[in-house]
């Protein structure tokens, strides 16, 4: 059997001068997504791609902002903590 990563969400604060450099930050198997007002920056594990309740985040984000995502990474219409309750039920993925 393979090595498996913790399905752990990551929270990463970064000024607008670190933007150029945020792609670079992301660990492979990983993906940026940006929650909430101040637009906070989540790293998130790819199997959530598979989770129905994810899959309806990114529906709304689609239905939102389309496909432009100015930020780098995938913009997440709702509130950090409705974020982070849904994703809290991953853990262990």
């Amino acid at each position: 059997m393979g090595f498996r990563l913790p399905a752990a969400i990551r929270r990463v604060s970064l000024s607008s001068s670190q933007t150029s450099s945020k792609v670079s930050n992301i660990p492979k198997g990983y993906l940026a997504v940006y929650v909430g007002e101040e637009m906070k920056r989540f790293v998130v594990p790819l199997s959530y791609l598979n989770q129905p309740s994810f899959q309806d985040l990114l529906n709304q984000s689609e239905e939102e902002f389309g496909y432009d995502h100015p930020m780098g990474g995938l913009t997440i219409p709702c509130t950090e903590d409705v974020f982070l309750h849904i994703t809290s039920r991953f853990n262990g993925l």
